[in-house]
């Protein structure tokens, strides 16, 4: 039998659904970064980051977006911009009941993505 990958392991799509929306409420209420979605379409990109998470936690592969680096090098990102993420996504997988293990796991797939998003 084979280790379930993260996606089901946290709940599959209703999971990563229920985070997205979660994640981006306390986005959105955060000054530090909020401004970034100003003049974003909240409902594309909920569908975005749904498809972009599906495929990185293991799950269906349907994410069809820039890779992080194209999609954030204009936006001039720092490590307070991307800590803040990192601390929103760790409390929305807390909220939602995910196990620790899982949390870690998510937030070392997140964190993989840093250089990318800060252009470092």
């Amino acid at each position: 039998m084979t280790e379930k990958n993260l996606f089901d392991r946290i709940g599959g799509e209703a999971a990563v659904n229920a985070a997205v929306d979660l994640f981006y409420r306390k986005v959105l209420g955060d000054d530090r970064i909020s401004k970034f979605f100003d003049t974003i379409d909240m409902q594309a990109q909920h569908v975005k980051q749904k498809a972009f998470l599906t495929m990185a936690f293991g799950g269906p592969a349907d994410y069809s977006g820039k890779d992080m680096r194209a999609a954030h090098e204009k936006m001039n990102l720092t490590e307070t911009h991307f800590s803040a993420v990192m601390e929103h996504l760790g409390a929305t997988l807390k909220e939602l009941g995910v196990p620790e293990t899982e949390i870690g796991e998510a937030a070392a797939i997140a964190m993989s993505t840093k250089p990318d998003v800060i252009g470092a």
